[in-house]
């Protein structure tokens, strides 16, 4: 894409997510996205009913009433949108690429974050970091990164998600939220770095995928693969026994991601070619205020 085509695009999924943001998704954020902690705000004459572990008893004892200490969340939050850039994301067989999918899921996620006064970075990586964005407030810095998860060029082709963890525990403070996307086609074991991440924030991992990839059709048919993570060009029988295993390793890869999700305790969001995102992402955070009110 030239600078104009990328600029037309960064400007339609604005239009596009801002809208879908006030009208269903900043409160829907604010719901299941709490707050790390209490500030001490002021304090108020007590009301009956009111928790006595809360009454100020030195404000109390100066003034000859009752007085109780009011509390505030701490609102402010920090949204890293972890992306995985390898190869394999730029694969689409339905008119959009597995890295405009995640592209434009991440700004559902960053205008959310935004319109909550909450701050947002941005990591890319393959098998290396490829860009860190240190996170900010404010609509032209998600511009910024709306522009690079659309335009950004990789200089590697693999996937290593654990190095993307492991850069993620060192580069951001406890406490904040991890969007963590990819198609999850790796060789190397992430689950212990995973497991620490979640523990020292929230994630939601999302799952981007293309339904051609766990279906291949049992055809007679040559299919031209160009610039995967094996690199080159790969020509595949779609009736071989090799496409079949192909298809098998993928999809068992993707059953170990889901696997690990669930016995960590988290939702996460699968989508593929052809869903709507805002359907996708409401029927997540039905899930996810479900489980928070339990």
């Amino acid at each position: 894409m030239d600078t104009a085509e990328i600029l037309k695009r960064v400007r339609r999924i604005e239009i596009e997510t801002g809208k879908l943001v006030k009208e269903t998704f900043a409160g829907e954020y604010l719901s299941i996205f709490k707050g790390q902690g209490i500030e001490f705000a002021e304090v108020r004459q007590y009301i009956p009913g009111d928790d006595v572990r809360s009454i100020d008893w030195n404000v109390s004892a100066k003034t000859g009433g009752v007085f109780v200490k009011k509390f505030n969340e701490e609102r402010e939050l920090t949204l890293l949108i972890a992306c995985d850039v390898s190869a394999s994301l730029m694969f689409g067989s339905l008119g959009r690429l597995k890295s405009e999918i995640a592209a434009e899921l991440a700004a559902v996620f960053a205008f959310s974050a935004t319109h909550n006064n909450d701050k947002v970075g941005l990591l890319l990586f393959s098998d290396k970091i490829e860009l860190y964005i240190p996170p900010k407030k404010g609509r032209r810095h998600v511009l910024r990164i709306i522009r690079e998860l659309l335009a950004f060029t990789p200089k590697n082709k693999g996937t290593d998600i654990a190095l993307a963890l492991d850069s993620i525990n060192h580069l951001t403070r406890r406490g904040g939220i991890v969007i963590l996307i990819s198609d999850f086609q790796t060789e190397q074991n992430y689950s212990k770095s995973f497991k620490l991440t979640a523990r020292k924030f929230d994630v939601v991992p999302v799952i981007v995928e293309d339904k051609l990839e766990q279906s291949l059709p049992k055809a007679h048919i040559f299919l031209s693969l160009e610039g995967l993570e094996g690199g080159g060009q790969t020509l595949l029988n779609l009736s071989s026994k090799k496409t079949a295993e192909i298809t098998k390793k993928h999809i068992q890869k993707l059953d170990e991601a889901k696997l690990l999700f669930t016995k960590s305790g988290l939702e996460y969001i699968m989508i593929q070619d052809g869903d709507k995102i805002s359907d996708t992402l409401v029927k997540f955070f039905k899930r996810r205020a479900r489980k928070l009110r339990r």
